[in-house]
């Protein structure tokens, strides 16, 4: 199953090891369970993100690098040929939306649902926190 994991899914999951937002990151579950979806911009942003001191994020510059290159051995890339600009009111929306139309996900995944209503409503891509996702992983055969 392919999925985007939008940018908040990974700060969560690497400021506590408690939430289901951490059991996704988890090798185990990273390209076994479920193949996160990758294009660049994304790439760049979850790097820049998650290096922001007032992200909470408890790694160090090296160990967020570490991370990444795990994210990216079990990711698949994806190179978008076609911009669907402007669906959704935040322009850093529109490029998780435009990841998981071009890689045919199967979810989007993220806990701000309401920003991507109007795009999975257009595209009929399932817009899903990361209990609901989990739930579903859960339920299907590794």
């Amino acid at each position: 199953m392919k999925a985007v994991l939008d940018t908040n899914v990974l700060v969560a999951g690497l400021r506590s090891t408690q939430g289901v937002s951490h059991q996704l990151l988890l090798l185990e579950n990273l390209g076994q369970r479920f193949t996160p979806l990758l294009s660049v911009p994304l790439f760049l942003e979850y790097e820049a993100v998650l290096k922001r001191s007032e992200t909470g994020v408890p790694l160090a510059h090296q160990d967020v690098e570490i991370f990444l290159d795990m994210v990216l051995r079990h990711a698949e890339a994806v190179r978008l040929y076609y911009l669907w600009r402007p669906v959704l009111p935040d322009p850093g929306d529109d490029m998780v939306l435009e990841l998981a139309i071009g890689g045919n996900a199967a979810a989007i995944v993220t806990f701000n649902t309401r920003d991507f209503a109007e795009g999975s409503k257009r595209f009929g891509i399932p817009i899903l926190t990361p209990r609901e996702f989990w739930r579903i992983l859960q339920r299907t055969p590794t």
